[in-house]
């Protein structure tokens, strides 16, 4: 895990003193809200529905046991006794007084934290595969690079003021857990036909008002010429980019626009004059940063481990938890385990401060003091050894946090909607939790296998709805909360846009919609089939009609 130099604690114990005079002259009414928001977004804080929220980064998604802790605390001393985890690997308090706001960051800073370029035009928090330096299929660990391109792109004079937000995310496993087709620049790892590592670049993706798969630009970027082929990206997007219409400024719509092949050629052509202008890292300060995330000292270990083998034949619980739960590792006798933070009836995501202080203490025991954010907002422990897998079971269990449905139909991606955001047009979360009680008291999870449903509050897509195998995203009708459906999305390797199905439904009718879409999967799959392999064999109009079936019939 890297840690901290002195310019990374100078400049973030600097900034927290910076903001605690902002936040002094805002309260004594020196400022206006108009005058502080900018200062406040350029350390995460945004003012919601009912109170100010504030976003953390949690670079990579990886966390310490310290630094968990350090969450934990946060959470009970300035907040409402929880956090909720975020799909792109942070947590959000939201319930924070202004007042203490320049406490929780100096708090921060004490393990390492920070919540800065976590909102505002810039490039935000780097996102990366929550498996890295874990899994069984990725090239090499991609963290390393995430860490470099974290610290290129903080306070980058040219790119501190974008004309959108940004975003970057990096794979080097062949099954895509970070979503890189659909982020702003997608970065995946892989060894070509002459067994060079290097990058596959894409550029362009997002979802929002116009979603879109992001377009490969290079084929093969060898791995040390990363920041300079980065740099020439945002140089262009950074003439290109529309300041004058939020709807226009993405890069998506500027690659669009262009064509790929034409903006491929502009980025081509400023690549061509910075490449060689000092821009990338030696070869030894690369060495130094990857050097922070060797692997643990992993014990030599047999493949099979005859306690879990024993635990789960004696424990039928424990044995679901670990099919469902659990994730093959590279090393031999160890696994990744996955703590949801979805149990039926509970807002999706979010995880109280005793439930973070247990994770930080099993992953202290169990883990080698490790724990990774998904991006399906939940938890994981990258490296436990199958010998403890039962004891870490029984640990979660008394924490509440041993809840058996990762993939499943009930561990739902949602955005806080209209319970907390100012932007939202319907709510969010009580679906979720309908959906997944739906499913859960049913029985019928394990059934159904991998489903993805994601649900967003507005077009903005927090709840990544659009790639979601069901999405559902909230419209105003009215004045009334409406939901509309599209099927067919993904963002895995696979990615794919998912299809509208038609009017919106209302809350009443859109549970319903959902039992019948999935019953209708059900009866109509092959041998082995996703849902998502199905509705692609099938097609909309056939899903359809499980949708509007009860209104077809009235």
């Amino acid at each position: 895990m890297y840690r901290y130099d002195e310019f990374d604690e100078t400049i973030v114990r600097e900034r927290v003193k910076e903001f605690r005079g902002q936040v002094e002259r805002r309260l004594s009414g020196e400022i206006t809200e108009d005058q502080f928001k900018p200062l406040r977004l350029m350390n995460g804080l945004y003012l919601q529905l009912h109170a100010y929220m504030l976003r953390v980064a949690i670079p990579y998604g990886t966390l310490s046991s310290r630094q968990m802790r350090q969450l934990a605390f946060i959470a009970r001393e300035y907040d409402k006794g929880y956090g909720h985890m975020t799909t792109r690997q942070n947590i959000q308090y939201n319930w924070p007084a202004l007042v203490d706001t320049p406490a929780i960051l100096d708090a921060l800073a004490d393990v390492e934290m920070h919540a800065i370029q976590t909102s505002g035009n810039c490039i935000r928090n780097v996102t990366s595969d929550q498996y890295a330096g874990a899994a069984e299929d990725e090239v090499e660990d991609p963290r390393p690079w995430c860490e470099i391109i974290r610290q290129w792109s903080s306070f980058h004079p040219e790119f501190s003021f974008l004309p959108r937000k940004f975003k970057i995310a990096v794979t080097a496993s062949e099954h895509d857990r970070a979503a890189v087709k659909v982020h702003d620049i997608g970065l995946r790892l892989y060894k070509n036909s002459e067994g060079r590592t290097g990058f596959e670049v894409l550029v362009g993706g997002g979802l929002g008002r116009t979603p879109y798969i992001g377009h490969v630009i290079r084929d093969f970027l060898p791995k040390e010429h990363l920041l300079s082929y980065l740099e020439a990206i945002l140089r262009v997007y950074n003439l290109l980019g529309r300041r004058d219409n939020a709807y226009k400024a993405r890069i998506k719509i500027q690659v669009n626009a262009e064509g790929i092949d034409a903006f491929r050629g502009m980025v081509e052509e400023e690549w061509a004059r910075i490449k060689d202008s000092g821009v990338d890292l030696p070869r030894e300060e690369i060495e130094r940063i990857r050097r922070y995330f060797a692997p643990p000292p992993f014990e030599k270990l047999p493949r099979e481990s005859t306690a879990f083998n024993d635990a789960a034949a004696s424990d039928k619980g424990f044995a679901r938890w670990a099919r469902v739960n659990t994730v093959a590792h590279k090393q031999p006798g160890y696994a990744i385990v996955n703590i949801s933070l979805k149990p039926p009836g509970k807002p999706p995501g979010d995880i109280s401060d005793e439930q973070m202080e247990a994770a930080a203490h099993i992953a202290e025991r169990y883990s080698f003091d490790e724990l990774r954010v998904t991006h399906e907002q939940n938890i994981c422990l990258p490296h436990v050894k199958k010998d403890d897998l039962y004891a870490v079971y029984q640990s979660l269990q008394a924490a509440d946090l041993a809840t058996a449905n990762i993939g499943l139909a009930s561990d739902i991606i949602a955005c806080p909607g209209l319970d907390y955001c100012t932007l939202a047009n319907a709510r969010s979360i009580p679906i979720a939790e309908r959906i997944a009680e739906r499913f859960s008291a049913a029985g019928v999870e394990d059934d159904i296998g991998e489903l993805k449903i994601k649900i967003s509050g507005c077009i903005n897509a927090c709840g990544h709805h659009h790639v979601g195998h069901i999405g559902i995203l909230g419209v105003d009708k009215k004045g009334e909360e409406f939901y509309q459906i599209t099927l067919g999305g993904s963002g895995a390797e696979d990615a794919s846009i998912g299809e509208i199905a038609g009017r919106g439904l209302s809350s009443d009718e859109v549970i319903d919609a959902v039992e019948r879409l999935v019953d209708y999967y059900r009866a109509n799959r092959q041998d082995g089939e996703r849902f998502l392999d199905a509705y692609r064999r099938l097609g909309l109009d056939r899903f359809k009609e499980a949708i509007y079936a009860d209104a077809q019939a009235a």
